[in-house]
């Protein structure tokens, strides 16, 4: 139940808040031709699980961090052409992207 003076915040609105603000708690991008590309998708910079993120944080290189963020979804990519380092660069610029867009958003209380 809310507050009457409105300084209580539900946590699933503030969520939905940031969802919006970033496009979903997914990244979906393609790989090869234009004609019949494969999707694949990582979590969102901010929506990252504690632990994928420590790993993250620990990966020795791009290959190993492309390997973290995708899991079993890796061999594929890199079966469909995929660049290890575009999808590093990827991942780096959603996240600044996002430090941007998160710092305008207001969460709504109920």
């Amino acid at each position: 139940m809310s507050k009457p003076n409105g300084k209580r915040y539900r946590l699933e609105s503030v969520k939905r808040s940031y969802v919006d603000a970033v496009g979903g708690e997914r990244v979906e991008f393609e790989v090869g031709p234009d004609e019949a590309p494969q999707v694949f998708s990582f979590p969102h910079p901010i929506f990252t699980p504690d632990e994928l993120q420590e790993q993250l944080n620990d990966a020795k290189g791009d290959q190993a961090g492309a390997r973290i963020l995708l899991g079993d979804q890796y061999d594929e990519f890199i079966a469909a052409g995929g660049d290890v380092n575009s999808l590093m660069l990827l991942y780096v610029g959603i996240r600044n992207e996002a430090q941007d867009k998160v710092s305008k958003v207001r969460p709504t209380k109920g």
